[in-house]
Order: structure tokens, then C-alpha cells, then sequence
């Protein structure tokens, strides 16, 4: 069996609509899961000094979900900096709000309703903006490229942080069953799977100076909660698209059970990073 094309209708990604979900704190806390993971925390923290992230910068940061990013952020800018996170989620910000006043001291911090789409920011009002795992969700990304130039001074930064599910790697037993719940699930779930690579790409077109680019390979060492989630829910997606029969998503999630049991799962994806700089007088 092989995908069908994507169509018109709802999208699969419950991230898209997380308040319209029966349960929204199950995605909090999966975000929050995945951002305690002690190879997320180093990949966050290479991340905001590869975007130049400052002692004192006002920062905001575009879809900021439960606040993960945030609560980094606001340790790295410190008392005389400030971070907005801004996000279509009111379930998501609650939490946010939440988390950071539990976090202690740092930068003033705090959490809008807002679309990236038309951020309710006035032109040049910050230092920096991110946007970290957020372009590849978002059928019109460029709409929010533009309003994050357009919210950060002259001479400030736009940085962006984002999966490539072309690259996504696992070691299981059966590679062509493989082969099929990931190309399928990551053509149909995410408005565009391969963001990663093309963020370079994109923060020149849209006009930034001096673009630069990193990869890091981030690997899942652990059979956790978490990647186990992921990997449930490729299996009930693909499933309900009639990629794979329920025998063989059994089959497949049984597998990799039984090799993380064995302390042998392998498990390895790519984020690419970019950042540019706001033409204009510093």
C-alpha cells in the first residue's frame, strides 16, 4: 500500500488546533517531556547562542507552547533582558504561565494569545525573535518568517529551529513496513516535512543578511514515554489512512518494544537551525 495525496480536509497534526483536542494538557505534558530529555536541553542551549541570544535582549518567541523555550530564554537574557512567548493556544499559555512562575528568577516574562501569522507585536519591538519546531506545522511559514523580520529592530536577529522528517531514522527489524508509516505519516501530518532543509534557503529569500546554517543529529537513545508516544501514534494514523492493516501496526510497535526492552533501540533525526540579521542600522 502507498499514501494517498494529502487532501483539504482537517489536519491530522493535533498541534495545529490544540485547544479544539479533548484533551489539551496531554500535549503539554508530552511538550514537557520532550523538553526535559537531557539531549533536547543541549540542543536548546546550542541553539540560543548559535542565534546570538544576549545578556539584556528582548526576545520573543513564536509559538512558544507550554513555555519550554521561554523558560530557557529568560535564565540566558537575565534580569535586564525580557521574553514574550506568543501562541494561538489558550490551554498551551495557561500552562506556560504556569511553569514560568514556578521556574524562580530571570528576565520578565510573558505569554500572549496570538497567531504568528499577525503577531500583535509593534514593528522592530524586539531584539530577537525564534521560532523553535514551529515552520514545519504551518502551511503559510513564510507569512510567519515575514512577521518575525518585521517585529525585530533593525540589526536584530530572526532565528529558526525546525525538523527535517526526511531524515528520520529508526532501527527496526522490518524496513519497508518502516519505510512506510514514517514517509506516510510525514507526508500527511506535517504541512511541510522537510522544512529543515530549507530554512537557509528561506531566511535569504525573505531578505535577512548574513544568513547562516547548522545541523545537529539529535539521537533517541531511550525507549522513553515520549518516543514511545511517537511512535503510537504514527501506528494509529497510518492505520486509520489505510497505509497499514492493524495486524501490521501491532506487529511493527511490538518491535519496537521489544528492542527497547533490550536497551537496543536506535532512534536518530536531524534539526536544522538558521539565523539571519534585520537589514538596516544596528
Amino acid at each position: 500500500m502507498t499514501a494517498a495525496p494529502r487532501t483539504g480536509g482537517p489536519s491530522p497534526n493535533p498541534y495545529v488546533a490544540i485547544d479544539a483536542q479533548p484533551d489539551p494538557l496531554r500535549f503539554a505534558r508530552l511538550l514537557e517531556l520532550r523538553g526535559a530529555q537531557p539531549h533536547q536541553r543541549r540542543l536548546r542551549q546550542g541553539f540560543l547562542a548559535f542565534a546570538g541570544i544576549r545578556p539584556g535582549d528582548r526576545v520573543l518567541d513564536v509559538g512558544c507552547g507550554t513555555g519550554v523555550v521561554s523558560r530557557d530564554l529568560r535564565r540566558r537574557v537575565g534580569p535586564r533582558g525580557r521574553v514574550t512567548g506568543v501562541d494561538p493556544s489558550r490551554a498551551f499559555l495557561r500552562e506556560a504561565r504556569r511553569r514560568a512562575r514556578r521556574d524562580g528568577p530571570g528576565a520578565p516574562c510573558s505569554f500572549r494569545a496570538g497567531d504568528g501569522l499577525r503577531l500583535p507585536f509593534r514593528d522592530g519591538a524586539f531584539d530577537a525573535a525564534l521560532a523553535v519546531t514551529v515552520l514545519l506545522h504551518v502551511p503559510a511559514s513564510d507569512r510567519v518568517l515575514a512577521e518575525m523580520i518585521r517585529v525585530t529592530r533593525p540589526g536584530g536577529r530572526v532565528a529558526v529551529l525546525d525538523q527535517d522528517f526526511g531524515t528520520l531514522v529508526l532501527d527496526l527489524p522490518d524496513r519497508a513496513l518502516t519505510r512506510r508509516i514514517l514517509d506516510a505519516h510525514a507526508e500527511r501530518y506535517y504541512a511541510n516535512p522537510w522544512s529543515g532543509r530549507t530554512l537557509v534557503r528561506r531566511l535569504r529569500g525573505a531578505g535577512l543578511a548574513r544568513v547562516r546554517g547548522r545541523v545537529v543529529v539529535v539521537v533517541e537513545p531511550v525507549y522513553d514515554e515520549y518516543v514511545r508516544s511517537l511512535l503510537a501514534r504514527r501506528v494509529e494514523l497510518t492505520t486509520g489512512w489505510r497505509v497499514i492493516t492493524a495486524a501490521e501496526g501491532r506487529r511493527w510497535l511490538a518491535s519496537a518494544d521489544a528492542v527497547g526492552a533490550r536497551g537496543e533501540f536506535y532512534m536518530s533525526l536531524n534539526y536544522y537551525a538558521a539565523v539571519g540579521v534585520v537589514p538596516g542600522a544596528p
